[in-house]
């Protein structure tokens, strides 16, 4: 998600608002966190398919939290806008964040992360679960928690032909 503007990534006019993916720097990567820093929100969700408005307005909401405190990083690697599903009627949505927004609510995420991309719609999350569960037991660890950062914002999916959705499995 492109940072480099002023604007919301996934409101803006522009023609490209999100940079160009490169899955060679996701494909099958380890990250070790220590306290990663999340702006945190929550947004309703149907069976786990999320409502794209609530979304929207949650991550609108958040880009403006972060972008007034001054607390969106620099470096367009560590610009991540995560989603995580603890029910069927709830979604979660961490945007890193480079410090504490007093008032706001925050988590923290440590562990090591592995990572696998895929290129499909959202509705292929449960398949795209399944082959990193396959990929995981290949290098002998297992899944505790799987978190989604989406690539591109829907505009920028269909101006690429692509719709990369990485998955983040943070392994025991």
């Amino acid at each position: 998600m492109n940072t480099s503007t002023m604007e919301n990534p996934v409101m803006t006019n522009t023609e490209e608002c999100c940079p160009e993916f490169d899955r060679i720097l996701w494909e099958h990567k380890k990250f070790v966190w220590s306290d990663k820093l999340f702006l945190k929100d929550s947004v309703p969700e149907f069976f786990h398919i999320p409502l794209p408005s609530m979304y929207e307005k949650a991550i609108t909401r958040m880009w403006k939290k972060a972008m007034d405190a001054g607390a969106i990083p620099d470096d367009k690697k560590d610009s991540l806008l995560l989603a995580y599903d603890p029910s069927p009627w709830k979604g979660e949505l961490l945007l890193a964040v480079t410090h504490e927004i007093p008032g706001e609510n925050h988590e923290r995420l440590s562990g090591t992360f592995i990572s696998n991309v895929f290129d499909g719609p959202y509705s292929d999350a449960p398949k795209y679960i399944k082959e990193t569960d396959g990929y995981l037991a290949s290098q002998e660890m297992k899944a505790k928690k799987y978190y989604f950062y989406y690539a591109y914002c829907p505009k920028c999916a269909k101006k690429y032909g692509h719709n990369y959705i990485v998955v983040l499995a943070q392994v025991l």
